[in-house]
């Protein structure tokens, strides 16, 4: 499945319609255009698919904020996942295996390897699971194989 399918397959329920993939950082982060030139992040650590730009300008001018680019980059969570799992092969991205809107810790053991196309539907699926939930409401989670 391409990444496009994979994002509205998962994501779908949030009303994105993707026409490319912008950028993707070392966590499965993604800015995503749609068809009316809006800009997405897709955030699977934290288990969000939103609107950042209405515009290519408002994108353009989101890329120079430095608040913006230090939470992009996540540079320190990337050095220390590459320190403890390695370079990541194409195709691969690191993730939180209990996401941060969890309960996950941002690092150490949490953070493993896995396929991105993986990445993005287990937290499209996560998300649409928990969309209407109150903020700490209690959740059992099941992993089923």
């Amino acid at each position: 499945m391409s990444i496009l399918n994979e994002i509205i397959d998962a994501w779908g329920w949030v009303g994105i319609e993707p026409q490319e993939v912008v950028i993707e950082n070392e966590f499965g982060n993604l800015i995503v255009k749609d068809f009316s030139n809006k800009f997405w992040r897709l955030c699977p650590e934290d288990v969000y698919c939103e609107i950042v730009s209405e515009s290519i300008a408002e994108y353009n001018s989101l890329i120079k904020n430095e608040e913006f680019l230090e939470d992009w980059f996540m540079t320190a969570m990337v050095q220390e996942a590459e320190g403890l799992l390695g370079k990541l092969e194409p195709g691969y991205k690191y993730h939180m295996v209990i996401p941060g809107v969890l309960g996950g810790e941002y690092g150490g053991s949490n953070v493993k390897v896995a396929p991105l196309l993986e990445i993005i539907r287990f937290s499209g699926r996560l998300g649409k699971q928990i969309e209407e939930l109150p903020d700490g409401a209690q959740i059992e989670l099941k992993v089923v194989p």
